[in-house]
């Protein structure tokens, strides 16, 4: 007999879960007082300020940046998400000096951890407010954040 009552109380218990819910859907379709709801692609969310979306590499409208190479976001990074290809350049003193020649981000390997942005000594890199990654091909999530032709911005060791 104890299996039937047991029955019968969830059998109760998932009604009235259903009816509360039917209420509530009930009280918003008849009382449009509040929007709870957006259309994504024409009303876009407003992120918070400390959403982390994607690691970016700022550039002035020089095409300079301030990464020197060091490599302490490669470093500080937990899976592996950086990559940075050092090239040496050419001073016009005739010494040679370490330049990025690349630097790749993995984004389908990043966890958001935000330790590559602390690890950064000339505040090069940072988190975007982008939120919208969704692609069709996987290899398009691997990004080159210094643009062509860009170079080290002067003042920055």
């Amino acid at each position: 007999m104890s299996f039937l009552s047991n029955y019968i109380k969830e059998v109760y218990g998932a009604v009235s879960s259903l009816l509360i819910g039917m209420k509530r859907t009930g009280y918003y379709l008849t009382h449009n007082k509040e929007v709870i709801t957006e259309e994504y692609p024409e009303f876009k969310a407003k992120m918070a300020d400390r959403f982390r979306g994607e690691v970016v590499m700022t550039h002035d409208a020089q095409n300079e940046h301030a990464c020197t190479g060091c490599s302490a976001c490669e470093l500080a990074c937990p899976n592996g998400t950086i990559k940075i290809l050092n090239k040496f350049d050419i001073t016009p003193e005739g010494k040679k000096k370490k330049a990025i020649d690349s630097f790749v981000y993995h984004l389908e390997l990043c966890t958001m951890c935000n330790l590559c942005i602390v690890a950064c000594p000339t505040d090069a890199i940072k988190m975007s407010q982008n939120f919208e990654h969704s692609v069709y091909d996987r290899r398009l999530l691997t990004k080159q954040l210094n643009f062509p032709g860009s170079k080290l911005r002067e003042g920055v060791e």
